[in-house]
């Protein structure tokens, strides 16, 4: 196994000789540490390096985060805490209103983050430095550290709260309108939660210098730019400095989204094979971005390879893993089933998200119900059963092994370290980071658990008191199965940048345990699911914390704070829309307020809690033979350890299955547009450029991914309401929106009628296909 803690040598003399001069004038002792007994075998440490003890052993990590604190620094002041509750107001009021629209616009924590700078700038310039109740109303110049704090509260609650989708379901499918109170406590308890399981295993996920969060990295980049904060991980690369390099970013990002998001909207959408053959319905399956396969390889629209994520902030070798679980599953398994028409594959799009018919029409779940919302299982039988596309299917199929793989990943490579980090002190992380935060007061423990008592009692109310169709037993269940999971997935994320779902095993759960409960479905679906993912991202928000040398208290207040205040605003919104906007959720409502989301999240309830995951994946039924993923996933991994163990220094140590599993989870609906680019970009720049030109990259690379984010999410929101939003979109409808450029990818079999896709085999008028088993 590689030795563990190292910093590169390789490819940094330079800087290192920088770091060790500067260094030795302010007293520092560089010593060589002896490599300690690795925890386990961590793909992102170099083995050919040196060992220093006064910073982090990842050279990502290094270029990204500076290795000194400041204890004095304001951080907790009343400007940070104006700043961050405006924030923790405005965003969340306005996606939320946003949400229920069609096309929407997500104003993002990187908005935020950016312009929480000049603002707490003129703050600095032009008020005066008096004291109101003994708080100092302007401290002095607007800190870093007060900048981070405004970002973390930003970002609490900028998305919409998943729970507030369980109160427009149930308002707008099951008629049920029940007061602010339940819808309060279902949204703080299901947000809540999360964070204090976070808090709980911030020790596992935080602490230790492997647990790196490569999302953070870009993040920690942009602050210490935006502060012209200087640390020896930059370098000693000449040219223009990262100030200059962020601003040239931004602005070539900003003025060119203008032409794959309006101008010229093919750029995005490049399906260049399908446009020489636009009714060829094998060429566009395969080459299609909008419901095939996407080979045709490339866009030129960043917004769209950053949908699963930056390239630039995932490590090589997992980006690889994403690849090579695609390519697998994607462009061979895929075909494979779809054109010997498994699970009549032939009759369906080859990549959608719709659910389907026996007839090849999208499912109508409206036809199966009773008036209360139940089975009505003689409507079923003379309906159809529920079939999917195979991209859908093969996409359940990787789910079911990603939750085992998870498991087995964790009880084979994460083993030794758990165990340590239970026992390990902050002043004992082999990290200088570690060390640095071991300074501030920590949070007890006993306050996270506080706040996990009281929204679990929150929980507990909201399901008992009014009819949800959900015992206690299933909520405990369900946050068992969060809590279980959230450090093992937390783990690979943290290590990985990719995020094991947990949505499907918990719909699979309970749509066994409580079958024919859409409303149960939902509960249980919250609150194990968003609760691990909430958990994350706090503790994803605790690391950013931690590399920024935010007073862990003044973190927890400020996350309890907003998280309270997001939800609040967001449900006050909502309800504020559905009783003054009219026709709120009809698919014909004229300012385009249809609820795309509710929708989705409503049909889904109705197939997994009214038909039943027993309907589909049972002994006998149609994806019966899905359940062996299960199997697949506990295996594997098995079989990649026992290989690495014999080969220790292979390629074999960056096998990782949970991410090959889980990789591809977000087709559909995205599809291989946003993770074939992703790949050539993640491959140029943290393969060869990282490489051939490491004095660039670490310089530039974290600070190339925020421009070019920053420069997308600016200009996505200027195109929105300047270009798309006035007059519901008829903006240039005759014109720019109806020529070629904006037109060409609309005219294939890829997009097909109304962007539904098209199938291979289109059935003769009243013709069904499939089994007729149904029960």
């Amino acid at each position: 196994m590689a030795p563990s803690y190292v910093v590169d040598d390789t490819h940094s003399a330079g800087s290192l000789q920088e770091k060790l001069a500067g260094d030795a004038e302010k007293n520092v002792d560089h010593h060589v540490v002896v490599p300690l007994e690795p925890e386990f075998d961590d793909p992102n440490i170099d083995p050919d390096a040196i060992v220093l003890n006064d910073d982090s052993p990842y050279p990502e990590v290094r270029s990204a985060v500076a290795n000194t604190d400041d204890p004095e620094m304001p951080v907790n002041t009343l400007r940070a805490w104006v700043i961050g509750v405006i924030w923790s107001v405005l965003l969340p009021g306005m996606n939320q209103f946003f949400f229920f629209r069609y096309p929407s616009v997500t104003v993002t924590g990187i908005v935020a983050q950016l312009l929480s700078y000049p603002f707490g700038r003129l703050w600095a310039y032009a008020l005066p430095n008096v004291k109101i109740f003994g708080v100092s109303l302007n401290p002095g110049p607007f800190t870093v550290k007060e900048h981070v704090l405004v970002t973390i509260m930003a970002n609490v609650g900028y998305q919409s709260a998943y729970a507030t989708d369980i109160v427009a379901v149930q308002r707008v499918y099951y008629n049920q309108v029940y007061n602010f109170s339940y819808q309060w406590m279902i949204v703080m308890s299901t947000q809540l939660i999360g964070f204090s399981i976070g808090g709980i295993a911030r020790r596992f996920l935080v602490s230790p210098p492997s647990m790196i969060w490569p999302t953070n990295l870009v993040t920690c980049a942009l602050f210490n730019t935006l502060h012209s904060q200087h640390y020896a991980g930059i370098g000693n690369r000449g040219g223009i400095s990262r100030e200059w390099f962020f601003l040239y970013v931004f602005l070539g990002s900003f003025f060119w989204y203008f032409f794959p998001g309006y101008i010229f909207q093919a750029l995005s959408y490049f399906t260049w094979v399908c446009w020489i053959a636009p009714k060829n319905i094998v060429v566009n399956q395969l080459f299609g971005y909008y419901n095939g396969l996407g080979m045709s390889l490339i866009t030129f629209d960043w917004s769209q390879i950053t949908y699963i994520g930056s390239p630039l902030a995932t490590p090589w070798w997992a980006s690889a893993n994403v690849a090579v679980g695609f390519v697998a599953f994607f462009w061979v398994l895929t075909p494979i089933l779809y054109y010997t028409n498994t699970w009549y594959a032939k009759f369906m799009p080859i990549s959608t998200r719709t659910s389907y018919d026996n007839k090849g029409n999208e499912y109508d779940v409206l036809r199966i119900l009773t008036p209360e919302s139940t089975l009505d299982l003689q409507k079923y039988e003379q309906y159809s059963p529920l079939f999917l596309s195979t991209t859908f299917a093969v996409t359940y199929g990787l789910s079911f092994a990603s939750i085992t793989a998870t498991i087995m990943h964790t009880v084979l490579y994460f083993r030794k370290q758990i165990w340590i980090q239970s026992r390990r002190s902050l002043s004992e992380q082999p990290d200088v980071h570690a060390r640095l935060m071991s300074k501030y007061p920590q949070v007890p423990e006993w306050w996270y658990s506080i706040i996990f008592v009281i929204m679990f009692v929150f929980g507990v109310v909201s399901i008992e008191v009014w009819n949800t169709q959900m015992p206690v037993w299933a909520l405990v269940l369900a946050l068992v199965v969060a809590f279980v999971y959230t450090i093992p997935v937390g783990m690979i994320q943290a290590i990985t940048n990719q995020q094991v779902g947990l949505n499907v095993i918990t719909e699979l759960i309970i749509g066994y345990a409580l079958p024919g409960k859409p409303i149960a479905m939902m509960m249980f679906k919250t609150y194990g699911y968003i609760t691990m993912a909430q958990a994350l991202q706090f503790t994803s928000d605790f690391k950013l914390g931690h590399y920024m040398k935010i007073p862990p208290r003044a973190m927890f207040w400020a996350q309890v704070a907003a998280a309270v205040i997001a939800g609040t605003v967001q449900l006050g919104v909502q309800a504020w829309m559905f009783t003054n906007i009219p026709d709120m959720c009809d698919p014909n409502q004229k300012d385009r307020f249809i609820c795309p989301s509710t929708e989705v999240f409503g049909t889904a309830s109705i197939i997994w809690g009214v038909i039943g995951p027993q309907r589909q994946f049972s002994h006998g039924q149609i994806y019966y033979g899905l359940l062996f993923f299960f199997l697949i996933g506990a295996v594997c991994p098995l079989i990649a350890y026992l290989l690495a163990l014999r080969w220790p220094n292979s390629l074999l140590r960056y096998i990782n299955f949970p991410v090959i599993f889980n990789g591809t989870s977000y087709i559909p609906p995205a599809s291989a547009l946003n993770y074939v680019p992703w790949t050539i970009v993640a491959f140029i720049f943290n393969y060869v450029i990282r490489r051939r030109h490491f004095s660039w990259w670490t310089k530039y690379n974290y600070i190339l991914s925020a421009g070019l984010d920053s420069g997308v999410a600016v200009s996505i929101i200027v195109v929105y309401f300047t270009l798309q939003y006035p007059k519901n979109g008829t903006i240039g409808l005759n014109t720019i929106q109806a020529w070629w450029g904006n037109t060409v990818s609309l005219n294939t079999a890829d997009f097909g009628p109304q962007g539904a896709g098209t199938p291979l085999s289109a059935l003769p008028p009243d013709q069904t296909f499939g089994y007729v088993r149904y029960s």
